[in-house]
């Protein structure tokens, strides 16, 4: 990757909350860590950046940010471990039933499943418009929306945090992803989007947790649910055998696209 492409990823990457850390950036730039610090090093000296403590930090004076979501944007993440994620949505796809209604939490592995719903006549409730787009040709296929603001990173719809904004839906699935998935349970960056799942899992009578094995890693965020909140994990055959172990411990039936 160019140096230029890097800068941008980074500013990128700064934009949401204004702080990025070393290792978010490791994980995302995918460059050794002496790379990351002459890309923030130029940063620095032309002013886009400051160099603190365990990452960098936007300067004050471009604190006037408009507030957006912490995490990768939706554009950048939809690349990352592709041919995963769309195993992983075709295999989660297949655990709808004809006429059933679902829910689609956005992100980019959910996303996977809309091509192979077609023909099933589902109703679907769903905060992405990107789901939305890609569900919209299905002739067959109900779409519903809830109300709140629209977060241009990652095409989603969320409400505050404390504001119930649901249609009145009761499905027996929710599909959802997570940003990290440990021991300590399903993790989300922001908790905006922490809140959004809760009031899926709500509607729900199963949650079914559609992640790529890259996610199963220690990491540090808002904690959505315990991993016995979880009733089946999708996956593919990466996930760490000790993970698979904790899961199946937790009651979790874990599916290996």
């Amino acid at each position: 990757m160019h140096s230029t492409e890097r800068e941008r990823l980074i500013l990128e990457a700064l934009r949401p909350s204004g702080f990025v850390t070393y290792r978010d950036l490791e994980a995302q730039l995918d460059a050794s860590p002496a790379t990351i610090r002459r890309d923030l090093s130029r940063l620095e000296e032309e002013g886009q950046l400051l160099r603190v403590h365990g990452g960098a930090k936007l300067p004050e004076e471009r604190a006037d940010r408009q507030p957006g979501l912490a995490g990768t944007p939706f554009e950048q993440s939809i690349t990352q471990h592709l041919p995963a994620k769309q195993a992983i949505g075709r295999a989660a796809a297949a655990l709808c039933q004809p006429g059933e209604a679902i829910m689609l939490d956005g992100g980019t592995t959910t996303l996977q499943m809309c091509a192979h719903l077609d023909g099933l006549d589902c109703q679907v409730l769903t905060n992405s418009l990107h789901i939305v787009q890609a569900l919209l040709p299905q002739s067959g296929t109900r779409v519903l929306l809830p109300s709140g603001t629209v977060f241009r990173e990652q095409n989603i719809v969320l409400a505050p945090a404390g504001e119930d904004s649901m249609p009145r839906f009761h499905a027996p699935k929710l599909f959802m992803g997570a940003a990290a998935v440990g021991p300590q349970g399903v993790m989300q960056q922001d908790v905006i989007l922490v809140a959004a799942e809760r009031r899926f899992m709500d509607r729900a009578e199963e949650v079914i947790l559609l992640v790529d094995s890259s996610k199963f890693r220690s990491s540090s965020g808002a904690i959505v649910c315990g991993l016995d909140e979880v009733d089946v994990v999708v996956t593919d055959a990466g996930i760490p055998a000790e993970m698979a172990e904790q899961l199946r411990e937790a009651g979790v039936r874990v599916v290996v696209a």
